[in-house]
């Protein structure tokens, strides 16, 4: 293998600063189009409900303490069900099937506590909002009617996102910037590999150790 004159490699690049610039710029402008064009920004809303004691006159002793705990996981699919989010869909009119609802409802319990956190993802913050609460109300009336209890109250309802959750433009360029920042160097290092012409004599003389006597100039035609 060649071995590489770093310090001619330097230079190399240092000649080559313009076009490095150039193939960023192209590279930064092509994915932020591609950005622009196929991502759909979506906004996120949150509520969260907790499971309490079902007898409000009554202090919540360690028995119901713990059969909340186990309930929480239980809890957690039947809000996913249909027996839930398809009353959702009609409630609000959406323009949903229960598989699209489905997959932009994340549900996630907040490790040792009784408190679940429902949140929905929409390209309207508002109908993210709305379908998040609804969501609450729907399953609050229906495990009353599955279970037989009163147990569950919400602690926070759902509120419109200002931004969305999936776009993040600075984080973006940064990134494409690093990729045609390594992206032009690579091509940049390429061509300096593999390009074996002889273009000053001090290379004549440091790669094959012969003494230039003269140089022809190049005579531009007019």
């Amino acid at each position: 293998m060649e071995e590489i004159d770093l310090k001619e490699l330097f230079d190399y690049f240092k000649s080559k600063l313009v076009i490095i610039g150039i193939i960023v710029v192209i590279v930064l402008g092509i994915c932020n189009i591609y950005t622009i064009l196929t991502r759909i920004p979506m906004y996120r809303s949150d509520t969260t409900i907790v499971l309490v004691s079902e007898n409000q006159n009554e202090s919540y002793n360690s028995t119901e303490l713990q059969m909340n705990k186990n309930l929480v996981g239980t809890y957690s699919e039947i809000i996913k069900s249909r027996k839930v989010l398809e009353p959702v869909i009609q409630n609000l009119g959406l323009d949903y099937s229960y598989v699209e609802l489905k997959g932009n409802v994340t549900v996630a319990s907040v490790t040792n506590t009784e408190i679940i956190r429902i949140a929905v993802a929409d390209k309207d913050s508002e109908t993210a909002t709305r379908i998040a609460n609804e969501i609450a109300n729907v399953f609050t009336t229906e495990i009353q009617k599955i279970y037989k209890l009163n147990n569950v109250s919400v602690v926070d309802k759902a509120e419109d996102s200002m931004k969305p959750y999936n776009v993040n433009y600075i984080k973006d360029n940064i990134i494409y910037l690093a990729i045609g920042f390594v992206l032009s160097c690579g091509l940049i290092f390429i061509k300096f590999y593999f390009d074996t012409t002889i273009k000053t004599s001090e290379e004549i003389e440091n790669k094959l150790g012969l003494t230039v006597i003269g140089i022809v100039p190049k005579v531009e035609k007019e």
